[in-house]
């Protein structure tokens, strides 16, 4: 429909960000030209830079928590001028709907969320039954009301290569031999970080197999990187530690330059995924019901335990036994499953 021009509220987490493909895909499809702006928070931004079809990524300047009623209408106001028609509003929260309404654009859609009557003029009630994953319900999102909802696409993110090259030459990465990169943070909370001990153990028979190495993350996970690389003992030189070393969009170019990626239930392991790398994805705490890796490289390490998953950000019963007993040997297999040719026939372990 000519003179369309779509505004995305986004979520502020990279993990629901990644997810959001999907949407856009589906939002992109009929049209020769880019239609869809997105508003996001800063940190999730290099996400959107790497999705085809985006025309603009507008940062929103609001800190996290922070309501600033009037400062969303001064902004909003700055918007009218890109004369949106549609708005989907992905995040549940009241105010995350307050700068379309604002900016009064004439379709706003999104779920009830915190009972959004009047902000939204399309306001959905959510059936997670119907929708058990959050992939579906964004993409739910495209088609009106009552509408068959489609089997969503895999979402995918296209790597900056130039980015790739110059951060591989600067960072003395070589990829001569296969890498593995392993992916041990979560930001969510430790309750869905696999031991850093198993991790390490995990590594070592990684690089038993005369495989590369590197650990990424961001600084947040520093403390996380350092744990596993301690528990190395005399081979932690042997490790890469990229923690810290790469800026979010770098460090999912970086990814897609992998053998393999092996990942917490975390933002990374979403960009593993999505970038088409074989990935093997640790979960605990979270279900892969709701939000598992979307691509059929992915490999899911959980053991059935009756207490998960809780969604706690900490083990709420003290013995985290989700993780502590998903062993590596187990996670190993499971890499060599995901992908058989992976090591070179020189390289593999008999």
């Amino acid at each position: 429909m000519a003179g369309e021009r779509i505004l995305i509220v986004a979520p502020g987490w990279i993990g629901d960000a990644i997810l959001s493909e999907p949407l856009v895909a589906l939002l992109r499809d009929p049209f020769e030209d880019p239609i869809v702006d997105v508003l996001v928070v800063p940190w999730c931004a290099p996400v959107y830079a790497r999705m085809r079809g985006i025309r603009r990524i507008v940062e929103s300047p609001f800190a996290h928590g922070r309501l600033d009623v009037a400062g969303r209408k001064r902004f909003a106001a700055g918007l009218r001028s890109e004369g949106y028609t549609h708005a989907f509003v992905l995040p549940n929260s009241w105010k995350s709907a307050l700068v379309p309404f604002f900016a009064r654009i004439p379709k706003r859609v999104g779920y009830r969320g915190e009972m959004r009557y009047g902000l939204l003029t399309d306001t959905r009630p959510l059936d997670k039954k119907a929708l058990p994953r959050l992939v579906d319900r964004f993409a739910a999102l495209a088609v009106p009301r009552g509408g068959l909802v489609p089997m969503p696409p895999s979402p995918g993110l296209v790597p900056d290569l130039a980015n790739r090259a110059a951060a591989m030459r600067a960072l003395r990465l070589k990829t001569e031999r296969p890498a593995v990169i392993l992916c041990p943070g979560a930001e969510y909370g430790p309750a869905k970080r696999w031991p850093p001990n198993q991790f390490a153990e995990l590594a070592a028979m990684f690089l038993r197999d005369g495989l590369q190495v590197w650990i990424i993350g961001s600084p947040n996970d520093r403390i996380a990187a350092d744990a596993v690389l301690n528990s190395m003992g005399e081979h932690m030189h042997k490790v890469r530690d990229l923690t810290g070393r790469t800026d979010l969009g770098t460090a999912i170019d970086i990814l897609s330059a992998a053998s393999l990626v092996v990942s917490n239930d975390s933002g990374l392991m979403h960009a593993a995924a999505a970038v088409g790398v074989p990935l093997v994805a640790l979960f605990g705490s979270s279900s892969p019901a709701y939000t598992p890796p979307l691509s059929p490289l992915a490999q899911i390490a959980k053991i059935d335990i009756e207490c998960s998953p809780c969604f706690q950000r900490e083990c709420p019963l003290g013995h985290f036994k989700c993780m502590r007993e998903l062993k590596p040997p187990v996670v190993y297999n499971l890499a060599r499953t995901a992908v058989p040719a992976y090591i070179p026939p020189e390289l593999r372990r008999h």
